[in-house]
């Protein structure tokens, strides 16, 4: 058995098991944003089995479960700011907790609605608090989405909608990306967009080629919001979500910048030599809504840029980790094309030496989070310097 080092895509717990690393490495990198807590994390990774789902969902279960019921005793003793941290840290075990349990698992979804309720817990104490909204789809469905105002006070802010990838949803959101961007005055609406989280959990709604979509519908809600800037409306999407936030950007005209957290230049391209043997097999199938991975690789052909990217008029940024084990070319391809058709792109791959190397900077997300925000702040003309100091 392998030991536990240190590669240039960040931490690897069990080198014999490299899927499972990598999730340990993405719940152990968002103990910095309030995620969780490093011992933690290594305590419940020294009692799992390696390799093994069952011990995996127990570990977790065991911290999440402690830190919501400090969370829930805590807030009854009035001390607010413990059972906040609490709460949050139980968020991101959830989180965990249920990643590997197959999606008819019962506990998938008790796991999931436990993850929701600790963020919910924790969000009305947030200032302002969040709010939790269900956006209008098709067919009288709803995407389950939460608006984070920015703590800075101006009367219309500008707003980033976000989204995750193919297994990411909005609570994780918060610690991925919601942060870095609420503290630069920008607010967040984060969405659970077709085939993830809450929309796929209760609705059934399955992905789509075609995001720009379900981002028309966001930003139809937002319209109707008085403290939102309606001509300062980006999108960003994490690991797939790098295409759908692209697609989006290139085909919602009101979408006046782009971010892709990881880029994926086709879906196809990406997974075309995956089996059902593949680690993500499960989560594949359950997002697309088929039976096989064939099935579902067939439907990602139409899960492209190309002949959409030169669409986009709005800047486009993409953060990519230069040892992405997922991909550093299909990021290389978006760029190096959507440069070819005059689109205004900035690329910014990360290296080792920086930390933050890893697919969506799961080694570092707060370094993403600098990189992203910064460049957004500045084509939104947000002066940081003028910006006060709150932490969400």
């Amino acid at each position: 058995m392998g030991c536990p080092q240190y590669k240039p895509f960040g931490w690897e717990q069990w080198p014999d098991f490299a899927w499972m690393s990598y999730q340990f490495r993405r719940a152990l990198g968002e103990t910095q944003e309030g995620g969780g807590a490093v011992s933690e994390c290594l305590m419940a990774a020294s009692k799992m089995i390696p390799g093994d789902r069952e011990s995996w969902h127990k570990e977790w279960m065991a911290i999440a479960e402690r830190n919501e019921r400090k969370g829930d005793i805590e807030d009854r003793n009035g001390h607010i700011r413990t059972s906040i941290n609490s709460w949050l840290k139980a968020v991101d075990y959830y989180r965990s907790a249920e990643f590997w349990l197959d999606s008819d698992d019962p506990r998938r979804l008790d796991t999931f609605t436990r993850c929701e309720a600790c963020f919910r817990k924790a969000g009305r104490y947030f200032e302002p608090p969040v709010e939790r909204i269900e956006i209008p789809y098709i067919d009288g469905t709803v995407l389950h989405s939460y608006f984070l105002r920015t703590p800075v006070s101006t009367k219309k802010s500008p707003v980033l909608i976000a989204f995750g990838g193919l297994d990411s949803f909005k609570e994780e959101l918060y610690f991925m990306v919601a942060r870095g961007a609420l503290l630069r005055g920008i607010s967040c609406l984060l969405v659970d967009g077709p085939g993830q989280g809450a929309t796929l959990r209760r609705e059934h709604i399955h992905s789509r080629y075609d995001y720009e979509i379900p981002v028309g519908k966001c930003i139809d809600y937002l319209m109707t919001r008085n403290d939102v800037d309606t001509q300062r409306i980006a999108v960003s999407g994490s690991s797939l979500g790098g295409y759908y936030a692209a697609r989006a950007g290139s085909m919602e005209p009101r979408v006046s910048a782009t971010i892709s957290h990881g880029a994926i230049w086709s879906v196809y391209d990406l997974w075309r030599n995956v089996g059902e043997d593949y680690a993500l097999a499960g989560h594949i199938k359950w997002v697309f809504g088929t039976r096989s991975v064939a099935e579902a690789l067939e439907l990602g052909r139409k899960f492209t840029l190309e002949g959409v990217l030169e669409h986009m008029q709005g800047a486009y940024l993409i953060v990519q980790g230069g040892h992405d084990f997922i991909s550093v070319d299909q990021a290389k391809k978006t760029y190096d094309y959507a440069k070819s058709k005059n689109v205004n792109a900035s690329l910014r791959i990360i290296t080792e030496e920086e930390t933050g190397a890893e697919h969506c900077q799961h080694d570092n997300p707060t370094l993403g989070e600098d990189y992203m925000f910064d460049w957004l702040a500045d084509v939104f003309g947000i002066k940081q310097t003028a910006v006060p100091l709150n932490a969400p």
